[in-house]
């Protein structure tokens, strides 16, 4: 059982009285069966456009659809689109709409709203920034068709449309799509598994889902993000709890289902219980790393970007955030070990952990005793240890630093504000992705390089952005690897990125779940909860 305080903490986050059980955490129908979860952080950033988070993005694969799903053999497969048909010069695609699309307010999905969707967030996320530079014209052919010409035939289009990571092709009713890609929308209708409940929306708190009744699943076995999103519940709660000893002791005592990272160090408890599962759902892991904010001093400087790369150091934050070596190990590569585009460039300089050269270079870059900036998230484990290790290693080599302690979704938001620090911006920020997302130079959204188009941190290194367009264009694999490995380069020698290390993480649930998929995104289709 949950012990007096802490289920007094609980509850008191949850705005709820004490008099009532865990369970209440949401007004539940009678009779309906429900998953509760608890997600590595609370939910307030809901534009899966707007925002990288993986937690939006995760809220977005429950309520909206894509047009083409990838499988766990990295193929790409039809979803929202029945098919598609290539014309002999391969430079136009026609896609064609399935049967029985519904938006959740019962319109009908169009093939204007596609459309729609694709212009917005072609604007916005870094690889559809790149295809549409290829792209002449995107235009319905009819209600339920539409085609994308592009100027020259590349993949890219159909690795776009299926692409896992931060930012999918999420398609939405073409009034909500119109929206500016520079602001927020400000309804959550889609036409995926799920439909959002508004009125039982607390951000940061909780996230509700009730099954869409009107959704008509693909026929084929469920698998990443293909085939059919069947859902056997009634309804999904997210439950948002910074204590992590909280879900911990709810799932152990049965009053939460689901738990999505477990920390490393509670993992014994969950272990040797008789009535949880533990198992690492993502087989493919992640990858941990920092960004530097490239538009303000002093890491517009490269050399004190060096210099900072070396003073970290892998095996000091992979000791502190996994501590077991049997879910970590130290990886140089962007685009993750131990996949086809694994390169070791750079790992003499972001492996150890080199005072003596970070020092080295301060001096030669005259360092002034300008402030570091290091945002650092109190309630997501999985991003909470690395700004302290960071922070801790760059007052070694004699940087200045602030740590700024906030919340993950405040660090989210935070992220785009491209004032200068003493503005309120920020240095340094830290996260992870997942590898299955960041084998390549466009699912991997830290090697962009187009300055104020990029993603957070906005370095603008053209010669990146000329190989990207390269390995687009390319359809030899070995001309694809000479290509990310110059990329590697740049990105070390520049620092796009500061790679930290692989590591995997384990996910809890009750045995009165079955059907809980292996997939580096958390799904909740094809989930059936026992009664007993």
């Amino acid at each position: 059982m949950l012990s007096k305080v802490k289920r007094a903490a609980c509850y008191k986050a949850f705005g709820i009285s004490a008099a009532f059980s865990f369970a209440s955490l949401v007004t539940i129908p009678a009779h309906a069966q429900t998953i509760t979860a608890v997600m590595q952080s609370g939910l307030r950033v809901m534009d899966p456009v707007v925002s990288t988070a993986f937690i939006t993005r995760d809220h977005g694969y429950m309520i909206y659809d894509t047009l083409l799903g990838m499988n766990e053999k990295f193929e790409i497969k039809p979803q929202m689109a029945e098919k598609w048909e290539v014309a002999e010069d391969q430079k136009t695609y026609t896609f064609t709409l399935r049967d029985g699309l519904k938006w959740h307010d019962g319109a009908p999905v169009t093939s204007e709203d596609c459309v729609a969707s694709l212009k917005r967030w072609a604007q916005q996320d870094s690889t559809g920034q790149v295809l549409m530079t290829m792209v002449s014209d995107i235009a319905v052919v009819d209600g339920k068709s539409f085609k994308v010409v592009l100027k020259e035939p590349t993949s890219l289009l159909l690795e776009s449309l299926a692409k896992l990571s931060s930012r999918p092709a999420f398609m939405m009713p073409k009034r909500i799509a119109e929206t500016p890609a520079s602001e927020s929308i400000k309804e959550f209708i889609g036409s995926g598994p799920f439909k959002f409940v508004a009125s039982e929306f607390k951000p940061g708190l909780k996230v509700v889902y009730d099954k869409n009744k009107d959704y008509v699943p693909r026929s084929e076995p469920a698998s990443w993000t293909a085939g059919g999103k069947v859902v056997n519940v009634d309804r999904v709660q997210w439950a948002a709890m910074p204590d992590q000893m909280t879900p911990v002791n709810a799932l152990m005592n049965g009053e939460i289902d689901f738990i999505q990272q477990v920390p490393f160090d509670l993992l014994p408890m969950l272990e040797n219980n008789n009535d949880v599962n533990v198992e690492v759902l993502d087989k493919l892991g992640n990858w941990t790393y920092y960004r530097f904010n490239h538009l303000h001093p002093p890491f517009n400087n490269k050399l004190l970007r060096q210099a900072a790369m070396h003073a970290v150091g892998q095996d000091d934050v992979l000791k502190a955030l996994v501590g077991n070596p049997k879910y970590a190990k130290t990886c140089a590569a962007v685009f993750g070990c131990d996949t086809p585009y694994a390169d070791t460039y750079g790992k003499d300089v972001v492996i150890p952990s080199n005072i003596d050269k970070a020092k080295q270079l301060l001096k030669e870059a005259n360092y002034d005793g300008t402030p570091i900036v290091v945002l650092q998230p109190t309630d997501l484990a999985m991003v909470a240890p690395q700004p302290i290790v960071i922070a801790s290693a760059l007052r070694k080599a004699g940087f200045k630093v602030d740590l700024k302690t906030m919340d993950w979704q405040s660090v989210v938001t935070q992220q785009g504000n491209q004032k200068s620090p003493s503005e309120g911006g920020w240095n340094i920020f830290s996260t992870y992705s997942t590898l299955a997302t960041s084998g390549n130079p466009f699912g991997n959204t830290t090697v962009a390089a187009n300055g104020t188009k990029a993603w957070a941190g906005w370095p603008e290194v053209p010669e990146i952005e000329k190989l990207r367009l390269e390995f687009a264009r390319a359809t030899d694999e070995t001309k694809r690897k000479e290509i990310t490995a110059q990329i590697q380069k740049l990105a070390i020698d520049e620092g796009v990125v500061g790679p930290l290390g692989q590591f995997s993480v384990p996910a809890a649930y009750s045995k009165k779940l079955t059907g809980v998929l292996a997939s580096p995104i958390t799904v909740f289709w094809n989930i059936k909860k026992s009664d007993k």
